[in-house]
């Protein structure tokens, strides 16, 4: 017969094993996040955005938009470091919106994925004007 005496295995259930959160994971968080951010137009330079549309549209390539594209990361046990390449919307203050993304993507991944955020990296590689909304589009259409 077996007595229970309320003991459990012990320690807390935190302490029982590990939780290893992979590199993607935490790319996917910062790039939602950053895309939260009034003023942030896209992520990524314009030749990765180029490459991931011709992607998008092969068959069989997976449909939407890569969250991941403008966003690396280094993910420890315990920190995260993490690096972004942003375009904004014209007219938009782009010290305060990268401000702006810095304390999103931080919030987000701290909340989230349980990692101290040591930096967040942040590279403005292009300003979308207004009279560039439907080029792209049109260009594409005319082959």
């Amino acid at each position: 017969m077996t007595e229970n005496t309320g003991a459990r295995h012990g320690g807390a259930p935190a302490s029982r094993g590990r939780t290893t959160i992979a590199d993607v994971v935490v790319e996917k968080i910062a790039g939602m996040a950053a895309r939260d951010v009034p003023g942030v137009h896209a992520l990524g330079s314009g030749f990765a955005r180029s490459m991931g549309s011709m992607r998008e549209r092969m068959p069989g390539a997976g449909s939407g938009k890569s969250v991941t594209r403008g966003v690396s990361v280094e993910v420890g046990e315990l920190q995260a470091a993490i690096d972004l390449e942003i375009v904004v919307d014209y007219g938009v203050p782009i010290t305060d919106v990268a401000g702006e993304v810095r304390e999103n993507v931080i919030a987000a991944v701290e909340r989230m994925a349980g990692r101290d955020v040591v930096e967040v990296n942040i590279t403005v590689s292009d300003v979308n004007l207004p009279d560039e909304e439907g080029e792209g589009e049109e260009r594409q259409r005319i082959q």
